[in-house]
C-alpha cells in the first residue's frame, strides 16, 4: 500500500468535480437541472463541481447514471475532445440548440460544417457528400 498525502485525495476531489461539470456541460444540463434529478440544491452541485465538498461513493454512483457514464469515469484522464473549451457558455449554447435540431440532414451538414471550420474533416475520416440540388440549382429539402 502507498502512503498518499492529503493533498492527492483534495487532487482527487477536484478532478472528480471537474469531470462531472465537464460531462453536464456536454450534455447539455445546468446545474439546476442536474441538480432536480439528484434531488439536492444546485449549491450542492456547485461544491461537488469545485472539489469544495466531496461526493460520497453512493452520490457518485447517482450522478454517473444521470450523467450516463460509469463512476470509474470521474477517475480516469480527461478526453482530449472534451478538454477544449468544454467549460464555455457559447460550448452549452452550442449543444443545447443542436439537440433541438430535429432533422438528421440538417445535423449532418451543420456537423460537416464545424468540422471544416475547425480543421478536422479529413483527420476524423469523414466523407463530407455534396447536398443534393433541385433542378432549380437550389439544394433539395431547404426553403428560401
Amino acid at each position: 500500500m502507498t502512503n498518499r498525502k492529503l493533498s492527492d485525495a483534495n487532487l482527487v476531489d477536484h478532478q472528480v468535480g471537474e469531470r462531472m461539470r465537464r460531462r453536464r456541460i456536454l450534455l447539455g444540463l445546468t446545474q439546476d437541472q442536474l441538480a432536480d434529478a439528484l434531488a439536492i440544491s444546485y449549491q450542492q452541485i456547485q461544491k461537488y463541481e469545485t472539489g469544495a465538498n466531496r461526493v460520497s461513493a453512493g452520490r457518485l454512483a447517482q450522478i454517473s447514471e444521470v450523467l450516463e457514464v460509469q463512476p470509474g469515469w470521474f477517475f480516469g484522464a480527461p478526453d482530449k475532445v472534451e478538454t477544449a473549451g468544454g467549460s464555455s457558455r457559447a460550448v452549452i449554447e452550442l449543444v443545447r440548440n443542436f439537440s433541438r435540431i430535429e432533422d438528421e440532414r440538417v445535423r449532418t451538414h451543420l456537423m460537416a460544417l464545424v468540422r471544416s471550420l475547425a480543421g478536422r474533416g479529413d483527420e476524423l475520416g469523414d466523407t463530407v457528400m455534396a447536398p443534393e440540388t433541385a433542378p432549380n440549382g437550389r439544394e433539395k429539402g431547404f426553403v428560401d
